[in-house]
């Protein structure tokens, strides 16, 4: 069939410019097929084009660091040999026609990424973004996401242990749905994606080959509209149960010693795999198309090789080895194919019955991509938004004053309200590893056979970095952090999932500049370098752009498991303390949106110098055995943190706010950063007073957990504990059944 390449190359998502670039590459003219390879690998899912001068400025290196970025994951060094490889990656645009499978398989390829590196998954978490709950189109893609993450997890046995969920009509027409998967290894299983050797096999393991997914990479890499839905074919289809049996087959052949390298087939399939692998060992890659195991009739090499397919890796074995990793995989029902060799001359070449139909260099599709230095400029719409006078919009709504009905009213916002509608459909404990379910302030598990554990969760406040990007940035590391240390554990490393909208957007580009700066300042101050991650561009409906939204994932250690620390208020007579200090800052928060309608202001800047103290006093604290419970204090400010703790064991609390030029408003529902709420004995206040001033930070006594389930702070706040749980505790549900 004859193809006009002059109109063809904008199918594949190709600019006039890329193509000149390619035939210049080439020496000719690419065919039909070839630029198909083209179109997937310059698309900026694979090739991150559009933002890969931006991540070069990211602190990749630590003492911890085994595994940096350029891998199918990240590792880290925990001790005792072990160590723990983490990844976050988006699936927004299939999640937004088909949610379901969207979500599904979100999580299997993230899961794949995991054990590709020779680690075993023990978790997963997940951050979602929706818009307004009172719309049924955002209900229904609420509800079939996560089922679809349920249902993949559930199935597979790994644990789905934290995450988080936020709405705002920023979403409405493009959802967010990041996966995070984490896998514990020894530091001897370590697998690469390398393909070297020549005459080494090339074999694809795994699931059978369909026509799913096919341009998926592409269509990732461009703006949702009105028409979208009739690209539902590029959503693939995920199998959880065929998933678990690669998983064992991979780590089995992982550990047999004959491996040289194995890659995820995930976004752009068989070529992405195949070209990444062999620019990464310097080498090429013979394939002939007849050779893979197709389960539909008539696939063009064209489809085979774009395919995305789920539950299917790219390996190669050493030569000899090929009738052990089928015997392998043979065990599990599983496909085990040799479909070319490993050459020296830096090529991919694709045979079909025995004919060459492309012939493109690796290097060229995996590594010489195009890199773009997007124009960049500060939006218009800052300056308007920054005009806010708090006082007077407080003023002309006496209800805003009414500190009850605004905590009740807090409380049940989509936002700040129990999220166990979603978290009860995971499977949290499946392998009797997970120590502090869903609901504090991050996922704990043990390390079997060891006395540590892992603190793992997901941050981001898109509305903060809509309002400033880069302070936003640093808030997300830092709330990560906070998160982790509020848990007994040490921030180690993060892994980013970066949603943004369209790059050449200028506006929209200096969004993702400011943050990415932002995050690189708290990663730098926290000592958390960044292993890896994904960045997902074109985050748009015809509605407008997403809040930028850099999820951050990160993993903490604890040392040993008497450290692990909750948030839940534990005794009455404990005695609640504020880490950190209080300050008149309430733009971008909770309240100003659900209490006085908007989303505008200067948001609470964050001092990262201080935050690291407040973080060191919690730390120190918590391992000395001063500390019953630790809580960050976050979305909806002191009142919501100390009503959060309140709920478990129904104690209450009687505080009283120290003297201060400090709004009412502002102390109670401010979102001042670097604060942390802990509770102790009576006879260890003068022991954390020690730790606090030698850090150099504020600490002030608040008040006392109560037997009564009472809510009390001074004269402004005074509810029934059981009335302000209800309230909390049945906000979405009630939304998803009306």
């Amino acid at each position: 069939m004859a193809h006009n390449q002059e109109t063809v190359w904008e199918k594949e998502g190709l600019t006039a410019e890329e193509y000149q670039m390619i035939v210049a590459r080439l020496g000719r003219k690419p065919n039909y097929t070839e630029l198909g390879m083209f179109g997937v690998m310059w698309s900026e899912h694979c090739s991150y084009k559009n933002s890969k001068l931006i991540l070069k400025k990211f602190p990749t290196e630590g003492k911890r660091v085994l595994q940096g970025p350029g891998e199918n994951a990240g590792i880290i060094d925990i001790g005792d040999n072990q160590a723990i490889s983490f990844k976050i990656e988006s699936h927004n645009h299939p999640s937004a026609i088909e949610p379901y499978q969207g979500a599904a398989t979100g999580v299997g390829g993230i899961i794949r990424d995991i054990f590709t590196m020779g680690a075993r998954p023990i978790a997963s978490l997940n951050s979602l973004r929706f818009g307004n709950l009172n719309n049924n189109h955002v209900k229904y893609l609420f509800k079939e996401v996560v089922a679809g993450i349920a249902g993949y997890g559930n199935s597979i046995g790994i644990p789905t242990v934290g995450g988080e969920v936020n709405f705002a009509a920023a979403y409405q027409g493009n959802p967010l749905v990041n996966a995070m998967s984490v896998g514990l290894m020894e530091h001897d299983d370590i697998a690469t994606g390398t393909a070297s050797g020549k005459g080494n096999p090339v074999m694809v393991v795994g699931a059978a080959t369909g026509r799913d997914g096919i341009q998926g990479a592409s269509f990732a890499s461009d703006e949702l509209t009105d028409e979208s839905a009739e690209d539902r074919p590029a959503v693939q289809v995920g199998d959880p149960f065929m998933e678990k049996l690669l998983l064992e087959a991979s780590l089995e052949l992982i550990k047999s010693g004959v491996l040289v390298g194995i890659q995820d087939m995930g976004a752009a399939g068989l070529i992405s795999s195949s070209s990444e692998m062999a620019g990464r060992g310097g080498a090429g890659i013979e394939m002939e198309m007849s050779k893979v195991p197709c389960r539909e009739e008539g696939m063009t090499p064209y489809e085979m090789l774009l395919s995305e397919s789920q539950e299917r890796m790219l390996v190669v074995p050493r030569k000899g080895k090929e009738k052990l990793v089928e015997k392998i995989f043979a065990k599990y029902g599983l496909h085990a194919a040799v479909i070319g060799k490993v050459t020296a001359d830096g090529m991919i070449r694709v045979l079909h019955d025995g004919e060459i139909i492309a012939e493109v260099p690796a290097k060229a599709l995996a590594d010489d991509a195009p890199v773009y230095q997007r124009d960049s400029s500060r939006p218009a719409y800052l300056t308007e938004i920054e005009k806010l006078d708090i006082n007077k919009l407080i003023e002309a709504n006496p209800a805003a004053k009414n500190y009850n009905q605004v905590l009740l009213k807090l409380l049940a916002s989509a936002n700040i309200a129990s999220k166990k509608w979603v978290y009860e459909q995971y499977d949290q404990q499946v392998q009797n590893n997970t120590l502090v379910l869903p609901g504090s302030d991050a996922a704990v598990l043990r390390i079997k056979g060891k006395n540590k554990g892992l603190a793992l969760t997901t941050d981001c406040n898109g509305r903060y970095c809509y309002l400033n990007p880069k302070v936003g940035g640093r808030i997300a590391v830092a709330e990560a952090a906070r998160n982790i240390v509020c848990s007994g554990g040490e921030p180690l490393a993060i892994t980013d999932g970066l949603n943004f909208g369209n790059p050449m957007d200028p506006e929209v580009f200096w969004q993702f500049e400011e943050a990415a700066q932002g995050i690189s300042e708290a990663c730098l101050e926290l000592e958390t370098p960044v292993t890896g991650g994904n960045v997902s561009f074109y985050n748009e409906s015809p509605d407008g752009a997403i809040y930028p939204t850099p999820i951050i994932g990160m993993v903490g250690l604890i040392r040993d498991l008497q450290d692990v620390t909750t948030h839940d208020f534990k005794d009455a007579g404990d005695q609640i303390i504020l880490l950190g200090e209080t300050k008149e800052e309430l733009g971008g928060t909770e309240y100003l949106k659900e209490i006085l309608g908007e989303e505008k202001g200067s948001i609470p800047e964050i001092n990262l110098k201080y935050e690291k103290r407040v973080q060191q006093t919690c730390l120190t604290a918590i391992r000395k055995g001063f500390v019953k419970s630790a809580h960050d204090c976050s979305e909806g400010g002191l009142a919501v943190a100390l009503a959060e703790s309140t709920f478990r064991k129904e104690l209450g609390i009687k505080i009283n706010l120290p003297d201060s030029d400090i709004s009412k408003v502002a102390e109670l529902f401010g979102e001042t950063q670097s604060r942390i709420i802990i509770t102790t004995e009576k006879e260890n206040l003068d022991n954390i007073q020690n730790i606090a001033c030698k850090n150099e930070i504020a600490m002030t006594v608040l008040g006392t957990v109560i037997p009564e389930k009472l809510f009390i702070i001074d004269g402004l706040i005074k509810l029934d504990l059981e009335e302000m749980k209800k309230q909390w505790q049945n906000a979405i549900p009630a939304e998803m059944e009306s």
